[in-house]
């Protein structure tokens, strides 16, 4: 094998081989199992992601300005709009409050085009329902017993909360919700996120049609952590409100409405001591070292394209424990811009 292909690990040459064996271990960001160990309580039950959390906590050091606006947000109770460029820290934020405060797990919610607000809310599974009661009715099973499919009292084990639904629960201590780059969502869901963002509850009517046939007039569902919750009278109301983090790549305008009801922090690129800082979080000194022309590298390339930290990442990871020839040329192809050249 040449010197130019010793790195390769598929080398196209409709040969197999064992190639595989001289993969190196995964990229720590892309290592789920080593993250999930790195959380685990020892028997894997409570949270279990919790140094992937303490991992993506020790990436964020805020600024001056980035502390007294996430402070502001803390105690006004307003949800914290965080917009900026990729790989600006947005998201990295909300987990960097949630661990240093001690607020458990993050609370995640994707958005995408078709992302509506009973996404975020909670799921009634009535196809699920009827499947099983059909199942049972067979053996003889009667509807109405307490606790089978077709009863009252089962109706919650087919409803689970949302990322946003669970954060409504209540408890002593905020939750932290990370809607996560909202502005790739519809036009509709910013303007619907608003009375729940200010009122702080919202309804089931499933549970709320049944309320006076449950017992105590509460149901236990499933929640977004996996959990099961009891919610009372079909409507679930937070006691202390969940520090909420709306992200944005600034691709569109926010109604009006939804920035009165958020505090908004702007996130400036990156200088060259955050990425080498965000460089050494991940991959250590040795790598932020031999990774800073690179880092200068992306710099300049920032001036004047759109491009993301995570490319530099993957650039610096690559170039060091692969070592391929040609280095220069691999970043170029992995730092690639985002943006269309005009």
């Amino acid at each position: 094998m040449t010197e130019s292909s010793e790195w390769l690990i598929y080398r196209g040459a409709g040969e197999p081989h064992d190639g595989i064996d001289r993969l190196p271990a995964p990229p720590p960001w892309r290592d789920f199992a080593s993250r999930d160990a790195a959380g685990s309580n020892g028997d894997g039950s409570e949270d279990r992601r919790l140094g992937a959390h303490r991992h993506l906590a020790e990436l964020h050091r805020p600024g001056a300005e980035e502390l007294e606006m996430i402070n502001a947000a803390l105690y006004l109770r307003r949800p914290l709009l965080v917009t900026g460029s990729p790989g600006a820290g947005k998201s990295t934020l909300a987990h960097s409050v949630a661990y240093e405060l001690g607020l458990g797990n993050v609370l995640r919610w994707p958005i995408v085009s078709r992302s509506t607000l009973q996404d975020g809310l909670y799921h009634y599974d009535a196809i699920a329902r009827l499947q099983d009661v059909q199942i049972a009715a067979p053996q003889g099973a009667d509807p109405a017993t307490p606790g089978s499919p077709g009863s009252v009292e089962g109706i919650g084990s087919y409803i689970r909360l949302g990322p946003l639904g669970t954060a409504l629960l209540p408890s002593d201590t905020p939750r932290v919700l990370l809607i996560d780059e909202l502005d790739k969502s519809d036009i509709d869901l910013p303007n619907d996120l608003l009375n729940v963002l200010e009122e702080g509850e919202f309804a089931i009517p499933e549970l709320e049609r049944v309320a006076d046939r449950l017992p105590g007039g509460e149901a236990e569902v499933l929640t977004a952590d996996g959990t099961k919750a009891r919610v009372r009278d079909g409507r679930v109301r937070c006691r202390s409100f969940p520090f909420v983090v709306l992200t944005s790549n600034g691709e569109r305008d926010f109604p009006a409405p939804l920035m009165r009801r958020c505090i908004h922090l702007e996130l400036g690129r990156p200088d060259h001591k955050r990425l080498a800082t965000f460089v050494r979080a991940h991959l250590g000194d040795e790598a932020a070292r031999a990774g800073d022309d690179l880092i200068t590298h992306f710099l300049e390339r920032s001036r004047s394209e759109l491009v993301a930290a995570d490319q530099l990442l993957n650039a610096i990871y690559l170039t060091d424990a692969a070592a391929p020839p040609s280095r220069d040329r691999l970043a170029d192809l992995l730092i690639q811009r985002l943006d269309r050249p005009r």
